[in-house]
């Protein structure tokens, strides 16, 4: 396959990236030398983390740090609490690009032990929205200072990506149209790609999400009398081996599909059989007629057990975050902004896609862009409370914004 280079046109040098990537990657001056000024925006915002839409001190910071840099308009209040930031280029007029980066954190404890660790119980950036929002602004900085692009750019920052759509709240609420962004871009890290790599892909490189929770009726009664109740617990486990039949016989083995029973509440006793159970879960797909399939499978065994053990079982289905779909035309665009800065042999191409979920997609959905991944380095997944932001990649997502603003707003 022939790759098409964009020029290059930036001033770089060769930084060492963290030792478990074994690469050098050319970054961005400015950027090497702006890591660490951004890693303590980064930390700071890892230490008083908030949840959902309630990001009303990180959305201050950014807000804050935004003016300072001279961006030519700052707007609070989108989907909520989301705020833009504009940046007019000194090159003459173009068209606009969107930026994205997430805010919010997850209702985890920390346990990394970090000088910077969160200071509020329960809540952590335990996905590394403290450092795709830290990236952006280094990025935001750089771009105010040099201005070398025609048209705008607008740096997006969303609340509330951890299952509260706040991306789909933003779109709602008029962003695309108001700023004029023609284009849009995400990126996130991932844990044990190595520092200084990106992967990527056309098409479905994010999974659609669905939530259920399953309410399971019966008649309770004494244990050591099960003859005389209809018990919620065995019809209820019946129904979470059911469940993992959709992925293996009611959907095409080449088909992606992932169903997952996350919680089992019944009972308050020893000698009890109570009178109902309840479990809940999550269904992820990459094609919509597979999430379709998959809630008739749900609704379908549900009613078939039911009926068996003579229960009533209710159903409570909600599709939640459609696919991520990364656009053709600017999935090779960023793959190929993404291998002038770390290299051809450092850029997957053709990854598998992921089965978690993003909202970015509701922004895929408003306008063409793509969504890419960016190396974190040997360090522990997503959405564990030992999860910490690797600040060794830094300078390499300022470049990858740097650059990607710049050659897609050349003059």
């Amino acid at each position: 396959m022939t790759i098409v280079k964009q020029q290059a046109q930036l001033q770089t040098s060769s930084r060492p990236v963290c030792s478990n990537s074994e690469i050098t990657m050319p970054i961005l001056n400015r950027a090497a030398e702006m890591q660490d000024e951004v890693a303590g925006w980064r930390r700071h915002l890892h230490q008083t983390p908030e949840l959902n839409f309630d990001v009303f001190k990180t959305a201050a910071f950014v807000t804050e740090k935004l003016q300072a840099f001279g961006c030519d308009d700052v707007v609070t209040g989108l989907g909520k609490t989301g705020v833009v930031g504009v940046i007019r280029g000194r090159l003459g007029e173009g068209t606009t690009i969107g930026l994205r980066a997430d805010m919010d954190a997850l209702p985890l404890n920390e346990i990394t032990g970090k000088s910077y660790a969160s200071t509020v119980p329960g809540k952590m950036h335990a996905c590394g929205h403290d450092g795709h929002t830290a990236m952006l602004l280094g990025a935001a900085k750089y771009l105010a200072e040099t201005r070398n692009f025609a048209g705008s750019v607008a740096v997006i920052f969303q609340p509330a990506e951890e299952g509260g759509g706040g991306g789909n709240e933003m779109v709602k609420d008029g962003m695309m149209e108001r700023f004029g962004i023609s284009k849009v871009f995400g990126m996130h890290n991932m844990p044990g790609l190595p520092v200084g790599q990106f992967a990527i892909k056309p098409g479905p490189i994010m999974a659609a999400t669905a939530e259920f929770t399953i309410t399971v009726k019966g008649r309770g009664g004494h244990a050591a009398m099960p003859h005389g109740t209809i018990d919620p617990i065995v019809i209820t486990s019946q129904l979470v081996g059911a469940l993992q039949t959709i992925a293996s016989r009611s959907t095409d083995p080449v088909e992606a599909v992932v169903v997952s029973v996350t919680k089992f509440h019944a009972g308050d006793a020893y000698n009890v059989i109570p009178e109902s159970a309840e479990i809940a879960g999550t269904v992820r797909t990459l094609k919509k007629e597979v999430a379709r399939k998959a809630e008739e499978r749900v609704r379908g065994i549900c009613e078939g057990v039911g009926a068996a053990f003579g229960a009533t079982i209710e159903v409570d289905y909600n599709a939640n975050y459609p696919v991520t779909f990364n656009h053709a035309e600017e999935t090779v665009f960023a793959s190929d902004v993404a291998a002038d800065i770390a290299g051809e042999a450092h850029v997957h191409r053709s990854i598998q896609p992921v089965m978690g979920g993003e909202d970015f997609s509701y922004m895929l959905e408003a306008r063409p862009g793509a969504f890419i991944f960016i190396g974190n380095g040997d360090t522990a997944g997503l959405h564990n409370p030992a999860y910490d932001f690797n600040d060794e990649v830094i300078p390499h997502g300022m470049s990858y914004w740097v650059k990607l603003a710049e050659t897609a707003l050349a003059a």
